[in-house]
């Protein structure tokens, strides 16, 4: 027996005749039944009797043979048994769309009917896996995609509704219309190249989880209207956030609105975007100043004097000087804080920073205690002398104000404050000085 089996599963086995193969198709071994129906050179016929088998591993051998007719496929898409038709889900699915076509006209019926049956099939791990197999083909038969993709499964229709390219836009939106559900509308919102008319619908339904997939995919074409009523819903769903700020296209107003409510850490990002236009960038920086707490400009600073700017650049010049020869350290800077007055004390802590007394000015006026712990970090001063700042130059009051670590160390991480200087000096860049 060993012998027969040897013989019947060697790579380099020699051919089996019509007499003999018929023989063996009847053995009382199963071994030897399951080996016949293994190989890919025997007869049609054999194989389609063996597809009749009543032990199931010898269906199953048959199930997953390429050389097994389609009318025996279309007997083992019914099987009783499950593996037996998973495998034949698995095998089908993928031979179905590669017939020549010479073979459509003969085989085809065969074949479409036993998907047809699959697609039918009660245990949804078959439906399932047939949808999977059949998710990539261009040349799947459309009516079995339309079938598996409105499958009351999501297992089985979220694979066609993400990938097949058979499916059209009609097809999705009825989905989206007469099959809602978050796991059916994220699996078209994933789609690649999703047009604007199924983007439109997705947003109408207001899933949250679809939207936010839909914003993720940077494929999808989503019209200036449609992204404004998200952004404007946006602000009590924190999920669409940060896909919205991350955007390839992201027009001004939005990305100004966006600016007043999502997290700090979302308006770093929009800020530091480096395909923002510097319109854009201007509104976004607009946008932050208010939200610091009012509309921070030439208008709106704290009165430091009839004519402060005139001054605070006169104070700038100065202190410019003093830093190219060392002379400004935290000393000189309380100093002046002590005895010439906040426009100088700004215009110092801006030379020493190395930035604009205005981004100072803005930190200041807005009372931000991140922002003077920043300025105090990017000017080289101490932890300890940052409280100092934040008291009597920002008239922060001692509640707020952010204190150095018990290790005596900054109380933000070194990327928040170069971050809060980047978003005052950003709001001011288009100040000239």
């Amino acid at each position: 027996m060993n012998t027969l089996l040897q013989r019947l599963l060697a790579a380099d086995a020699a051919p089996i005749s019509y007499e003999e193969a018929r023989e063996l198709a009847n053995h009382e071994d199963v071994e030897v039944r399951r080996a016949l129906a293994q190989r890919d050179d025997m007869v049609p016929e054999i194989l389609y009797f063996l597809a009749e088998d009543p032990d199931p591993v010898v269906r199953r051998a048959i199930a997953d043979n390429s050389a097994a007719p389609s009318h025996a496929d279309e007997i083992l898409a019914d099987d009783a048994n499950l593996d037996v038709r998973l495998t034949l889900a698995q095998k089908i699915g993928a031979l179905a769309p590669g017939l020549s076509d010479n073979e459509k006209d003969r085989v085809r019926r065969h074949t479409y009917q036993a998907l047809a049956r699959l697609a039918r099939d009660q245990i949804p791990r078959v439906r399932a896996i047939l949808s999977d197999t059949l998710k990539d083909l261009t040349n799947a038969p459309p009516e079995l995609i339309r079938k598996l993709a409105r499958d009351v499964e999501v297992a089985v229709s979220a694979p066609v509704l993400e990938f097949s390219p058979v499916l059209n836009d009609a097809d999705l939106l009825a989905v989206i219309r007469d099959q809602p559900g978050t796991g059916r509308l994220s699996a078209i919102a994933k789609r690649a190249g999703l047009n604007a008319v199924v983007t439109d619908a997705i947003a109408a339904t207001d899933d949250v989880t679809a939207i936010s997939d839909m914003l993720t995919n940077h494929g999808a074409q989503i019209r200036e209207e449609t992204l404004d009523a998200i952004v404007d819903r946006a602000r009590g769903v924190p999920e669409w956030q940060d896909p919205l700020v991350h955007l390839p296209r992201l027009h001004s107003d939005a990305a100004r609105r966006l600016a007043m409510f999502v997290a700090d850490n979302l308006v770093e990002a929009l800020l530091l975007r480096k395909d923002l236009e510097p319109a854009v960038a201007v509104a976004v920086a607009e946008a932050v100043r208010k939200r610091l707490g009012g509309n921070v400009g030439e208008d709106a600073l704290v009165d430091f004097g009839p004519n402060w700017r005139e001054d605070l650049r006169a104070a700038y010049t100065t202190c410019l000087t003093k830093q190219a020869e060392g002379r400004l350290d935290e000393s000189e800077l309380a100093a002046l804080m002590l005895h010439e007055g906040d426009t100088t004390a700004i215009a110092a802590l801006g030379a020493m920073a190395g930035i604009t007394p205005f981004a100072v000015a803005a930190a200041v006026n807005t009372g931000s205690p991140k922002g003077m712990v920043a300025m105090a970090w990017k000017a080289g001063l101490s932890p300890d002398f940052a409280v100092h700042l934040q008291i009597k130059l920002a008239k922060i009051p001692p509640d707020d104000v952010l204190e150095p670590t018990a290790e005596g160390d900054w109380p933000l991480a070194e990327t928040a404050m170069e971050w809060q200087v980047e978003m005052f000096c950003e709001a001011e860049s288009h100040r000239a000085l």
